[in-house]
C-alpha cells in the first residue's frame, strides 16, 4: 500500500468532489482533477464532453487551466480520480499539458476504490515537447 501525504489526500478528495460535477453525458465517464499550485491554492475540475468530441476537455486540463487563468502558474501536484478498476491515468494530451507546466509535477493517479499510484510526469511523458524544441 502506498503511504500518502496529507496534502496528496486532500487532493484526491477534491478530485472525487470535481468528478461528481463532471459533463459526461455522451460516455457517462466522469473523471475529477485537482491542482495544488506552490501559493498553496487548488484548483479542481471535471471533464466536460461536448456532442462534438473532439471538443471534449479532460478534467486534468480543466483543472491546470483554472489555475493558470487565476494566476496560480506554478503546479506542484494533480490529483486524478475516475471509476477505474486501476488507478486513472492522465491520456496523452493531458500528459503534454501537465508538463509544460514543469518537469517536477507530482501526479496522483486514483480510483473511487481507493487505489492510489504516484509517479513524476517525467516518468509518465519522458521525453515531453518543450519550449526548447522550438527553439
Amino acid at each position: 500500500m502506498v503511504k500518502i501525504k496529507e496534502e496528496y489526500k486532500n487532493l484526491i478528495k477534491r478530485a472525487e468532489e470535481a468528478r461528481d460535477r463532471a459533463y459526461a453525458p455522451y460516455s457517462k465517464f466522469r473523471v475529477g482533477a485537482a491542482v495544488l499550485c506552490a501559493d498553496g491554492k487548488i484548483f479542481s475540475g471535471g471533464n466536460i464532453e461536448n456532442s462534438s468530441f473532439s471538443l471534449t476537455t479532460c478534467a486534468e486540463r480543466v483543472a491546470i487551466f483554472k489555475a493558470i487563468s487565476e494566476g496560480s502558474g506554478e503546479v506542484e501536484a494533480l490529483a486524478i480520480v475516475g471509476d477505474t478498476d486501476q488507478p486513472c491515468s492522465p491520456c496523452g494530451a493531458c500528459r503534454q499539458v501537465i508538463a509544460e507546466f514543469g518537469e517536477d509535477i507530482t501526479v496522483i493517479m486514483s480510483n473511487l476504490k481507493g487505489a492510489v499510484k504516484i509517479k513524476n510526469i517525467k516518468e509518465l511523458l519522458p521525453e515531453a515537447f518543450n519550449q526548447t524544441d522550438l527553439l
